[in-house]
Formats: C-alpha cells, structure tokens, sequence
C-alpha cells in the first residue's frame, strides 16, 4: 500500500506510515509540535466559546427530512460491524460523529467522500475501550478497520482512506478541513469537546441528540481515555490528558448530561 504525501496539518511524520511503524508513539520533538499546534488552535477555540455563550449560533446542519445515507455493501457491513462490537454510547458517538462531520464539511464547502466518511466515522472507535498495551487504541481500530473494507469489498485505496482516517482522528489540527483525512476528527472534535458547536444550529443539534442520545458519554470516555493513557504511556491519548487537559475540557463541553 503506498502512503500519501506527508498533509501539514499533522506534526511532520505523523502520518499513516508513522502509526502503522510506530504504533502512535510520540517522541519528544512530536509532543512538543502538538503543543505548538494546540497554541495556535486556542483563540478559534476561545472564539468559538464566547459565540455560544452570547448565544451567535451558526446554521451548520443536516437535513434530515430527506436524508440517504451510505447503502452500498461496505456501507452496510460497517453499519452491522459497529452495531455488534461497540457499546451504545461510543455507538451513538460514531454517529453524531458523522452527522456533526458531514454538517462542518457542507458548511465549509469541503469535498469528501459520504461513503468512507460513513464508514470510518462508525469503525474510528473499535478499539476505544479494549487498549492495547504499546499501541494507541486509534492505530490498532485503523489496522482492524482497513482489514474488515477490504473484507467487505472496498479496494486498498478506499480502505487506505478510512484508516488513515482513524489513525488521525486523535491528531491535533487534521480536524482544520473536513475532507477525507479530517472528517472523522472534526465530527468527533465536536461530540467530544464541543468544537465548533457555534457554526452549527442549535434546533439541529438538539434533533440530532434525540435520534443519537449521549448515554452518559462524557463520563465513559474519560474512563476509555485514562485506560487507554495507562496501557500507552507514550501515546497521543496520555498527551491529550496531561497537556491539552482533555477531562476537564469534556466535562465542560456544551451538552447535558
């Protein structure tokens, strides 16, 4: 399988090439790109903060009146896999993770694919809450995602996307553009942490929360990440906990629970 080019949004080396050799270890020249890249991603986060508390919302949505999502076979066999091996709340995650992806990448005028969009939103979690020591849970969801497309009929080249996707999805600054690389970060960025929740509808939001309840997910992916910190001390979740506070920052994020 031939790696893309390098994407600069991503520290340089953190790519697809760097998560399969490595398992998502990061050294101390990556730890300290993250940081940078936090730095400069904090006053649109703050930005975004004083919108919703003023109450500027955006009209980022979905309609759902006429909605089609994905039918193609991978589509389907996706929908069955993360309905058998995920829990209801990192289910229903995987879902408004692509609702809140698919409303950003349409409000940006970002091209992406719907179907490998689909499917990697729903498979990016696998392996969220079975850690793999010395392997970051986003790596080891890419490898098992990529060898189930194939398995499900979908080249090397689409199964290729959908795990760089995943591997990604924890990487500070993918999330910038919502195309096929960042779909999954940007869509989950809002589910976990609220982000950008100002550019979208709040009447959207709140349908969509109706027809993908949260089930206390706040509570449970703290739990996955600090397990998964554990297990990968030298990980991207160990460095989403520790420098970028990432439990206080889900607590506070704008839904009730």
């Amino acid at each position: 399988m031939v790696a893309p080019a390098q994407d600069n949004r991503a520290p340089a080396g953190m790519d697809w090439t760097w998560a399969t050799e490595t398992g998502g270890a990061l050294t101390g020249r990556q730890r300290r790109q993250l940081t940078g890249k936090l730095v400069t991603a904090l006053p649109g986060i703050v930005a975004g903060q004083v919108r919703l508390a003023i109450g500027r919302r955006g009209a980022g949505r979905v309609d759902f009146t006429d909605l089609r999502l994905p039918d193609s076979r991978l589509a389907r066999a996706a929908e069955n896999e993360a309905r058998e091996r995920l829990t209801p709340h990192v289910l229903e995650h995987s879902y408004r993770s692509y609702f809140f992806g698919r409303a950003l990448a349409e409000l940006d005028g970002v091209r992406y694919d719907d179907e490998l969009a689909y499917v990697s939103c729903l498979l990016h979690d696998l392996n969220l809450e079975h850690p793999t020591p010395g392997r970051c849970f986003a790596v080891t969801g890419a490898e098992r995602a990529v060898e189930f497309a194939e398995g499900a009929g979908a080249t090397p080249e689409q199964a290729h996307t959908i795990g760089a996707a995943i591997a990604a999805h924890l990487t500070i600054g993918v999330a910038d553009r919502p195309d096929d690389l960042g779909f999954v970060s940007a869509g989950a960025g809002v589910d976990v942490l609220g982000l950008r929740m100002a550019d979208l509808a709040p009447d959207w939001v709140a349908e969509l929360l109706l027809r993908h309840p949260r089930h206390d997910f706040k509570r449970h992916m703290i739990a996955a990440l600090r397990a998964e910190a554990a297990a990968v001390p030298d990980g991207r979740a160990r460095w989403l906990l520790s420098t970028a506070q990432f439990a206080p920052l889900i607590r506070l994020a704008p839904f009730p629970e």
